[in-house]
C-alpha cells in the first residue's frame, strides 16, 4: 500500500528500529525458555547506558572500561534478580518488577534526571558502515548468533529447556537449578546492557527515561516468535522474527499515517492472536 515500504533505505530503517527490541528480546528468551519472566530489562538498559555516560564523560574513564562497567551493571542487576528468585524464592514477576523500579531510580539518581552526552567513539555505534549499513544491525546479528549458540550448544542452554519443561525433574536429574537461574538472569541483564548501549549511541546521549516500556515489546517479540510463557519452548530465530514483525507493523502503520493510538490497538491484537494460536497449536 506504500511505495516507500520496499525501498532499501526503509528496510534498513526497519532493521534499526528492531535492533534494540530484538537484543532485549534475545536476553528475555533465556528467561522465558526457563519458565520465568523479566520485567526489568528496559530499566536495566537505561541504567547501564547511564553508567556508560557517567563513567566516560563525568568521571573521564577510558571508553572501553566504561563499556565493560556498563555491561557489568547489567549483569549485576540480573544477578540480583536471579538471586531473589533462586535463593529468596520470590516469584520472577515480583523480583523483576522490583528491579524495574530500582534500575529506573538508579538511572535518575546517577544522571540527576538529565541526559548525559556520550563520547563520539561510542556514538559511532549508532551510525553506519560504509555510509549505508547500520552498525546496530551488526550488533543485532552478533547478539542473535550468541543467543542461538548458547541455547543450542551449551550446558546452560540445555538446562534452560529442562528447567522450563519441568523444574523438579531438572533438579532430580542433577541440574543445579538455582545456579542456572543466576546464569539465566545474568545473561538477560548483559543483553539488556548491550541494548541500552546501542539505544544510547543512536540518541548520542544516555537518557534516564530511555527504554521505558521496552520490556513489554521484548516479551511480546519472544511470544510472537513462538516461545511459550509456560517454558521449555523458544528459539533465537523465532525471537528475531517476532521483533521484526513488531518493527514492520510499526513502520508500515507509520507509512500509512495510522494514528499512534490505533497502532497500540493493532499491536495488542497481534500479541493476543499469537498467544491464542500457540495455545491452540499445543492443544492440537
Amino acid at each position: 500500500m506504500s511505495p516507500d515500504f520496499l525501498s532499501t533505505q526503509n528496510l534498513l530503517n526497519v532493521g534499526v528500529q528492531a535492533a534494540v527490541t530484538a537484543i532485549l528480546a534475545f536476553g528475555v528468551t533465556f528467561v522465558v525458555v526457563s519458565g520465568g519472566i523479566d520485567l526489568s530489562v528496559g530499566s536495566v538498559a537505561a541504567v547501564s547506558a547511564i553508567m556508560l555516560g557517567w563513567t566516560s564523560t563525568k568521571e573521564g574513564l577510558p571508553v572501553w572500561l566504561s563499556v565493560l562497567l556498563a555491561v557489568g551493571t547489567g549483569v549485576a542487576c540480573g544477578l540480583v534478580s536471579g538471586g531473589l528468585i533462586a535463593y529468596g524464592k520470590l516469584p520472577p514477576f515480583i523480583a523483576t518488577l522490583a528491579m524495574l523500579s530500582v534500575g529506573r531510580g538508579l538511572s535518575l539518581v546517577l544522571s540527576e534526571g538529565t541526559p548525559i552526552a556520550l563520547p563520539s567513539s561510542v556514538a559511532t555505534v549508532g551510525e553506519t558502515l560504509g555510509g549505508w549499513f547500520p552498525v546496530p544491525l551488526v550488533v543485532l546479528v552478533v547478539m542473535g548468533g550468541i543467543t542461538a549458540l548458547v541455547l543450542a550448544r551449551t550446558y546452560s542452554g540445555r538446562a534452560m529447556y529442562a528447567i522450563g519443561g519441568n523444574e523438579e525433574a531438572a533438579r532430580l536429574s542433577g541440574i543445579r537449578v538455582r545456579r542456572q537461574k543466576l546464569v539465566i538472569y545474568a545473561l538477560s541483564g548483559a543483553f539488556a546492557a548491550v541494548a541500552g548501549i546501542v539505544l544510547a549511541s543512536r540518541l548520542a546521549s544516555a537518557q534516564p527515561q530511555a527504554a521505558t516500556g521496552y520490556e513489554l515489546d521484548a516479551i511480546a517479540a519472544v511470544v510472537i516468535g513462538g516461545a511459550s510463557l509456560a517454558g521449555g519452548v523458544g528459539k533465537a530465530s523465532g525471537t528475531l522474527v517476532g521483533a521484526l514483525i513488531l518493527a514492520v507493523l510499526r513502520n508500515g502503520l507509520n507509512l500509512l499515517e495510522v494514528s499512534i493510538f490505533w497502532q497500540q490497538v493493532v499491536i495488542g491484537a497481534v500479541i493476543a492472536l499469537a498467544v491464542l494460536l500457540d495455545t491452540l497449536r499445543r492443544r492440537a
